[in-house]
């Protein structure tokens, strides 16, 4: 196997659970093969370097091998290596996240009436001066 298209081996590498999930990710420009932003049906060939942002986290990865199967992690795993940067970067953005506490996240609880309808009025008048 010398080529194989870009969703299919995202998927087998494991980086999403579905061929579809590849698919909105590509379309949606968080894959670059090389450094640039590719179509779904992209041929990926062994050394290409891909870019997948996956969260809050951008991944730099190399293709070392192609495979149309989906199989477990660890043969996944072998498909593709991280290079150091990108763990470096990850684990840095990590850590200020982690430092960064609540501050970035999900509310703790769901607007009661009231609150809803502070939001609103507050969307409103932002709405109007616009």
């Amino acid at each position: 196997m010398q080529k194989l298209r870009l969703d299919k081996w995202l998927w087998a590498a494991r980086f999403y659970k579905t061929r579809s999930l590849c698919k909105q990710a590509i379309e949606g420009g968080k894959v670059h093969v090389n450094g640039q932003r590719v179509k779904v049906s992209k041929d990926v060939i062994v050394g290409d370097e891909i870019r997948v942002r996956q969260g809050y986290d951008d991944r730099d990865i190399v293709v070392l091998a192609l495979s149309d199967q989906r199989k477990g992690a660890p043969e996944a795993q072998l498909l593709y290596q991280e290079t150091s940067e990108s763990l470096a970067k990850r684990e840095a953005a990590a850590l200020a996240r982690k430092a960064a506490g609540g501050l970035i996240g999900r509310p703790d609880h769901k607007p009661n009436k009231r609150e809803r309808r502070q939001i609103h009025r507050f969307k409103n008048i932002n709405d109007e001066n616009a």
